[in-house]
């Protein structure tokens, strides 16, 4: 465990370092976070029908979904992607640590390091003048904590399993695309998902993709009530193993055909 804390010390660190972009995407988010609370403005004025969650706690989702947003899979890991198109992959093969948890440690560095520099600010920001409301109670705000740790170990897989497919794939361009559009859409990224309509909620409640986003927010702003925690946190924490599971299982198979500059 000490090898893998490494890698992502060293890679968290190292990502730390890049504060001017993280500075410009904050004022980025904070711009289209804006935006759509002013669309969701609209709507509700003149919504004919109550809608599934009120206005503060729609605000809320979005200022959180802001903040989060370098949490979402955009990506494989370009490193892995440029090592396994120049074959340098091999350098990975014959290290002395398991080459799942190699990628899944420095996928994890990727993704928290870039939504720590911008939720903080973020978050200080939208809670003092942008209409951010508290966690619904002490006890929400702790359940929220934990399922945005499990929606890193979620997010986190699914990133790994991503840069996996690249031993089938090589470039990698058509994951980058389809896999960031699907966990766009359907993790509440765009519309919380309370709005998509009752045939789409089984379907919604059945993909691993809310857990990235929408469960840890509903927690937050009360939305899911106490009963429901344990269920949201379930739910995350099995698809979370299911792809670590799915993820190992593919890397064995890519390794067995895997061919490095012809040998």
């Amino acid at each position: 465990m000490r090898a893998y804390a490494a890698v992502f010390g060293a890679r968290f660190r190292a990502l730390l370092q890049y504060r001017a972009a993280a500075a410009a995407g904050l004022g980025t988010q904070v711009f289209w976070g804006l935006i759509r609370v002013m669309i969701f403005g609209a709507f509700y004025a003149t919504a004919p029908q109550a809608a599934p969650m009120s206005f503060p706690q729609v605000v809320t989702y979005v200022w959180l979904g802001q903040g989060m947003i370098r949490l979402l899979i955009w990506r494989s890991d370009p490193a892995v992607e440029g090592m396994i198109r120049t074959g340098t992959v091999a350098y990975e093969l014959v290290r002395p640590v398991d080459l799942y948890w190699l990628w899944f440690s420095r996928s994890a560095a990727n993704l928290t390091a870039p939504t720590l520099l911008r939720a903080v600010p973020m978050y200080a920001l939208a809670g003092l003048v942008l209409g951010m409301e508290p966690p619904a109670s002490p006890a929400a705000g702790a359940a929220w904590a934990a399922s945005v740790a499990v929606a890193v170990l979620l997010a986190t897989s699914m990133c790994t399993l991503a840069s996996i497919s690249l031993l089938w794939t090589i470039s990698g361009e058509g994951v980058s695309r389809l896999l960031p559009a699907a966990v766009w859409c359907l993790s509440g990224m765009v519309i919380p998902l309370p709005f998509f309509p009752d045939w789409a909620q089984p379907v919604l409640r059945a993909l691993p993709f809310r857990g990235m986003m929408d469960l840890p927010f509903r927690i937050y702003i009360g939305h899911l009530g106490a009963g429901d925690w344990a269920g949201a946190l379930g739910h995350q924490a099995a698809w979370a193993a299911g792809l670590v599971l799915l993820g190992r299982w593919a890397l064995c198979r890519g390794q067995r055909r895997l061919v490095v500059q012809g040998g």
